[in-house]
């Protein structure tokens, strides 16, 4: 069973990334508690995106520590896209570009999938998902616009800021 999150400085370069497992959910409940400006969700949906979305997330972790994970499914009414939804590292594992090395493991597992586009929201105060993000869409010579898919009313009386919406693609389908 995975410790929650490491707290002292660690080389991320050393971690195993690896396709998320159902018992990596009390785990990434902690370490997303410990990622500010990310949501945290219950522990249930923590163990249901586990169960149900193993094949399209990853974590990474040391020596069984969660250091990274990238939480994604494909949206049922658009089986060429990849929904990132949640990107955390640990604060000790942040500066090692583990956030890009979870993405990039990910499209690799799921290049038989037939994904052409990868989605994601992304809050306007969050210019490390934004530097990523883009990032990762230049480095794959993809296209990137930005919309917003949610606004703040949209949030109810939350206090919540709008999302906005990264879409990257189409994606190079050459191996």
């Amino acid at each position: 069973m995975n410790k929650l999150v490491a707290e002292k400085p660690i080389n991320s370069h050393q971690a195993v990334i690896r396709l998320m497992q159902k018992q990596d959910g009390a785990a990434l409940h902690g370490l997303i508690a410990a990622c500010p400006p990310l949501d945290l969700n219950s522990r249930y949906a923590y163990l249901l995106l586990c169960h149900h979305h193993a094949h399209t997330s990853v974590v990474a972790e040391i020596e069984g520590v969660l250091v990274g994970a990238v939480t994604a499914y494909i949206p049922p009414t658009q089986p060429d896209t990849l929904f990132v939804w949640q990107v955390a590292v640990a604060a000790a594992s942040r500066g090692q570009r583990l956030g890009k090395r979870l993405l990039e493991y990910l499209l690799q597992e799921t290049r038989t999938q037939q994904l052409r586009w990868i989605e994601t929201t992304i809050s306007p105060d969050n210019a490390a998902s934004h530097n990523l993000f883009t990032s990762f869409a230049l480095q794959h010579n993809a296209g990137c616009s930005i919309t917003t898919l949610f606004t703040a009313e949209d949030f109810g009386e939350s206090g919540h800021e709008e999302e906005r919406l990264y879409k990257i693609g189409p994606m190079d389908q050459r191996d």
